[in-house]
């Protein structure tokens, strides 16, 4: 640790999301709540160096494809990175917002992978090493792969697309002042870059509305939006779709299971849909 904090630090803030974020949703709408539907994902600041500095000091081959990381954990969670990332933005973390890493963040030291699926970001850093191929660890290869409708899994499905959810309304935020103003409001983000545009849907995405952003997105970081509006107190579907500085588009449940099925597990990024009765209470529903 002494020797890695003399390295030159960089800060950033990024979000870290489960694969299986969303994950129980594919079938139809199982769990009522943002929380239970959207919660595994954190946002922080972190603080480290980054991995390219580190293997250039170590002197590595610069013919290698890979990286493969290692945990000091009983699963090690090892994974193997292309070099490209490796070399981009990833760093070697030993801080989380301004403070020592949480032990059960990875102290003394983890992986933080901008934009990738939370498992690659890993844990109890114990070994790194340069390699001409991926490791096909356990972790790529029995798990963390996606279904298709064909029955095929693909692998290498790193980056978390563009997604968002309304919170607040929601089954765990109801509205409670009655009719009147009212500001609908959420996050996004997506992996491939910055999010340029939310859009927000009272009627189950027969139209949409533009959504404000808190402040200009930042890449691989969660942005909050708000919708302001005056409510009538009718009924509501409510639904957020968010669109990344690549042009995509976050797409419905159909779209993803036209490709994917609906025995998948990971990468499940589709439009969320809470029914807001006229008593204000919300509920997990489906309109895909």
């Amino acid at each position: 640790m002494r020797d890695l904090e003399r390295f030159p630090r960089e800060n950033h803030v990024y979000f870290c999301e489960c694969a299986a974020n969303t994950g129980m949703e594919w079938a139809g709408a199982q769990l009522n709540g943002a929380q239970f539907t959207h919660g595994m994902i954190h946002n922080m600041e972190y603080t480290g160096v980054p991995l390219r500095l580190l293997l250039e000091e170590a002197g590595y081959d610069t013919a290698g494809k890979w990286v493969f990381v290692e945990g000091a954990d009983a699963s090690s969670n090892g994974r193997s990175i292309p070099m490209d990332k490796a070399l981009d933005d990833v760093l070697v973390a030993f801080k989380a917002n301004g403070e020592a890493l949480r032990k059960e963040h990875g102290y003394p030291v983890r992986l933080v992978v901008p934009g990738w699926e939370g498992n690659m970001w890993i844990k109890w850093i114990r070994r790194i090493e340069v390699t001409n191929f991926p490791v096909e660890s356990r972790e790529e290869t029995s798990k963390y792969t996606d279904t298709l409708e064909n029955g095929v899994s693909r692998k290498w499905t790193w980056a978390m697309d563009a997604k968002s959810v309304v919170t607040s309304p929601s089954p765990q935020a109801p509205i409670k002042h009655g009719k009147g103003p009212l500001v609908i409001t959420g996050l996004a983000w997506s992996g491939n870059g910055a999010i340029k545009r939310v859009d927000v849907s009272k009627d189950g995405g027969k139209t949409w509305e533009t959504a404000r952003l808190a402040k200009p997105g930042e890449k691989m970081a969660l942005t909050r939006f708000y919708l302001d509006i005056d409510w009538d107190g009718s009924e509501m579907l409510l639904q957020s779709r968010a669109i990344d500085e690549t042009g995509y588009v976050q797409p419905t449940k159909t779209q993803l299971r036209d490709v994917r099925g609906l025995n998948s597990i990971y990468h499940n990024n589709c439009i969320q849909t809470w029914w807001v009765r006229e008593s204000g209470e919300a509920e997990n529903v489906e309109v895909s």
